[in-house]
């Protein structure tokens, strides 16, 4: 695969922090670097994917935004969150 080369400025304390990673994983700077752009694009992608078919299933729904936040609240209020968790960690074998 041809590759160009690019530069790119970081702080100083960004830096430090890669060359420890890169070290630590056993690879070089520029192989993390790319592979953080990766993910950084495979997540955005994933998330437009996300947002497009939101939209279109949400098309023409009378929801407001307040009303999924309020529906949001009553089921954090409710403490079915915190039971579901436990039982998804017990069902994994935790």
């Amino acid at each position: 695969m041809k590759t160009k080369t690019v530069n790119i400025s970081f702080q100083d304390s960004l830096l430090s922090a890669i060359d420890r990673l890169a070290r630590r994983e056993s690879r070089s700077r520029s192989e993390l670097v790319r592979e953080a752009v990766r993910l950084y694009m495979a997540r955005r992608d994933r998330w437009s994917r996300i947002f497009a078919l939101t939209k279109k299933r949400t098309a023409g729904s009378t929801l407001s935004e307040t009303d999924v936040l309020d529906e949001i609240q009553a089921y954090r209020s409710s403490g079915t969150y915190s039971v579901v968790y436990l039982q998804t960690e017990k069902g994994c074998g935790a």
